[in-house]
């Protein structure tokens, strides 16, 4: 399947971690979840068990925070763009 992308997605190998968290606002509790891959632009993420989420939140991942906005969900995976 061939998707025009701007940015090319990459899975998560090597010194990265498969594993990020979800940040909805300071009174709610966190979400952990797994990045399926990624690029500059944005990520695909796996939630088990499958949770609502908001337009917008912020990713912890790698030791940065990024701010994402929700594009697209199917099942337990969700897409975001930075």
């Amino acid at each position: 399947m061939h998707h025009d992308r701007r940015f090319t997605r990459i899975r998560p190998t090597g010194r990265l971690s498969r594993s990020g968290t979800i940040v909805i606002d300071a009174k709610s509790p966190v979400i952990d979840c797994g990045i399926v891959d990624y690029s500059a632009g944005g990520a695909c993420l796996e939630i088990i068990p499958r949770r609502s989420l908001p337009p917008r939140f912020d990713l912890l991942y790698g030791g940065i925070r990024k701010k994402c906005r929700l594009v697209w969900a199917n099942g337990t995976r969700v897409g975001v763009s930075f």
